[in-house]
């Protein structure tokens, strides 16, 4: 069960609908694979710098990437 029930993510669909992997999403913002992982899975909530590092990458807004449940 993730660890951050509150908040839900589509960062998974929105990657896979870009056409990039874990990796090569990770790669383009400076992170590991395992920390793009861990978000999309929601056991780890990201710092708003890397919020917007993956809205930007996937060029979409943050709120389209995350929301409240």
């Amino acid at each position: 069960m993730p660890e951050h029930p509150e908040l839900d993510n589509t960062l998974k669909a929105l990657r896979s609908a870009a056409g990039m992997t874990q990796a090569e999403l990770a790669e383009a913002i400076g992170v590991s694979r395992k920390t793009i992982n861990t978000v999309e899975n929601g056991v780890f909530v990201p710092s708003t710098i890397l919020a917007l590092k993956l809205a930007r990458a996937l060029d979409t807004r943050v709120e389209d990437i995350f929301c409240l449940r």
